[in-house]
């Protein structure tokens, strides 16, 4: 058999190959991406720019203040100022769910409270 032969069937059997591994890197890689949304959102929201460890902050008026002042600055949000910070707010604590210790959901409970009294709300 002539060398250029066999070149082409060794091409060949390479394509499909690549096809499947590729493929299996895009389905791993959106069970990836879905895994993980709800810390995309929280990082990259459409409505807030937060800032870096707002909710793993000691004190529930340092997150309430931080989050008024994220959600006053943004010009993307597309309804008020405190009802943006406190969704924001209620979406970290519900995404949490069940891994999140108690003292820092009584914290951020607490800060949902300082929100409220920040806003003018109570």
């Amino acid at each position: 058999m002539p060398a250029h032969k066999k070149a082409k069937r060794k091409t060949a059997r390479k394509s499909p190959a690549r096809s499947t591994s590729t493929t299996r890197r895009r389905r791993g890689a959106s069970k990836r991406t879905a895994k993980r949304w709800s810390q995309r959102v929280t990082k990259e929201s459409n409505a807030l720019d937060l800032k870096r460890g707002v909710f793993k902050q000691t004190s529930a008026k340092k997150i309430a203040s931080s989050l008024k002042q994220s959600a006053e600055h943004s010009a993307r949000r597309k309804s008020g100022a405190y009802r943006s910070a406190l969704s924001m707010l209620t979406f970290y604590i519900n995404r949490a769910g069940k891994a999140l210790p108690k003292t820092e959901r009584s914290r951020l409970d607490r800060a949902k409270v300082e929100l409220k009294h920040q806003f003018g709300r109570d």
